[in-house]
């Protein structure tokens, strides 16, 4: 029997290794590997919920009246190019005390781009933020949550913190309701077992950094229904728990 050339078998188990290694890099929330970001809030109690793809006239609004409702306030990664489709969208975001951050111009795939485009699509989200806001964000989340050697390196030259997540429950393929509601449960799990009691949190213990939709990053008027009613549930049981619904700026002074 011939002999088997172990380059055969290593090569291509090599190729895998490596290929893994640079999905985690390139993806997983915790992966610093291409920069420090930031991936929970400071304390158990804080719970940073935050919105990809805006704005969104379908369904922003609603979850501006929900989180007053609730005293609440989130953290909304906006695109550029619906920035300047609904610039009033935006104004009234912020003056009920929400953070804004940066989700690019287009909502590309960074992992693929170079420097040059990089650059391009966080400077153009920028401007459409600043034009209407009058400053620049502080935040900024890449579109899927892929990066590259270059995608945090130059959030950081253009004086943005990049942020990533906790938890990712998938509102954005959602089919119903019902099949959204027990993807946000860790988030109470996690608060009854880093607690002592309602809103008696354990010190030096991070909170959840929670990513939902509030658009759809191809087209306006996306349909998020189900993440509304997803948190008109969840959001009387997490207050009941204690947490405190902050903004990314809050949850990192």
């Amino acid at each position: 029997m011939a002999a088997v050339n172990p380059w055969l078998i290593g090569a291509p188990v090599a190729a895998a290794a490596a290929a893994g290694g640079l999905a985690y890099a390139a993806f997983h929330p915790r992966s610093e590997f291409f920069g420090q970001h930031i991936h929970a809030t400071n304390s158990a109690g804080q719970l940073v919920i935050t919105f990809d793809d805006g704005p969104n006239p379908a369904i922003t609004p609603k979850l501006l009246d929900l989180f007053d409702r609730y005293s609440a306030r989130a953290t909304f990664f906006v695109v550029g190019k619906f920035v300047r489709d609904a610039p009033d969208l935006l104004r009234e975001t912020v003056a009920r005390g929400h953070s804004i951050g940066n989700h690019t111009e287009t909502h590309p795939n960074l992992s693929l781009a170079l420097p040059s485009r990089i650059r391009e699509e966080l400077e153009d989200c920028n401007g459409a933020i600043s034009e209407v806001l009058g400053s620049k964000p502080r935040w900024f989340r890449p579109p899927f949550g892929l990066r590259n050697p270059w995608v945090i390196p130059t959030a950081n030259k253009l004086g943005m913190r990049a942020v990533m997540w906790t938890l990712l429950p998938g509102d954005w393929r959602a089919p119903s309701t019902e099949w959204l509601i027990p993807r946000l449960q860790p988030i109470a799990t996690r608060a009854i077992k880093n607690s002592k009691g309602p809103g008696n949190f354990r010190e030096n213990v991070p909170g959840d950094l929670l990513c939902l939709h509030d658009g759809y990053h191809r087209h306006q008027n996306g349909d998020r229904r189900h993440t509304l009613k997803t948190l008109e549930y969840w959001l009387p049981r997490w207050r009941d728990l204690g947490l405190k619904f902050v903004t990314i700026d809050e949850a990192v002074r």
